[in-house]
């Protein structure tokens, strides 16, 4: 399971909604025994402020641990239909259809991505990234 839980979280390095980790529950004593970890593998998920998490029992391929990712923990906003959207999302995809330039900024942004910074920074940082990826395409089909 390990190769597959490893691609996993190469799939979802970038995401702004999806985080991948693992515990040594050998070395990691305490945050095992938070959870209820009790048998290994032991995989526990957390949506929406959940400070519990919950157990995933679904398969342990990689085909049903990247669904399981996408359909249950990945939120994505889309340009289109900012009603998915948070509101400093919103406001962002407005500040930046009247501002354009998204090709340019979204070039400044991704050379930020391998920086060190905060974990809500770095969650920010990929949502905006994600957005301008959205807006670039939609300014360069406007050129056209």
């Amino acid at each position: 399971m390990k190769p597959a839980w490893d691609k996993l979280g190469d799939k979802f390095a970038d995401s702004s909604s999806v985080l991948i980790g693992d515990a040594d529950c050998t070395v990691e004593k305490a945050v095992c025994e938070k959870f209820g970890v009790k048998g290994y593998p032991t995989i526990k998920y957390f949506v929406d402020g959940d400070m519990e998490g919950k157990s995933y029992s679904g398969g342990r391929d990689y085909a049903s641990l990247e669904k399981f990712s996408k359909e249950t923990l990945e939120v994505l906003c889309l340009v289109d239909a900012p009603e998915g959207c948070d509101e400093k999302e919103q406001k962002y995809i407005t500040k930046m259809q009247a501002k354009g330039g998204a090709a340019k900024e979204l070039a400044r942004l991704q050379g930020m991505k391998g920086n060190s910074m905060k974990a809500d920074l770095k969650v920010w940082l990929n949502k905006r990234i994600n957005l301008l990826t959205q807006l670039a395409v939609t300014e360069t089909k406007a050129e056209l």
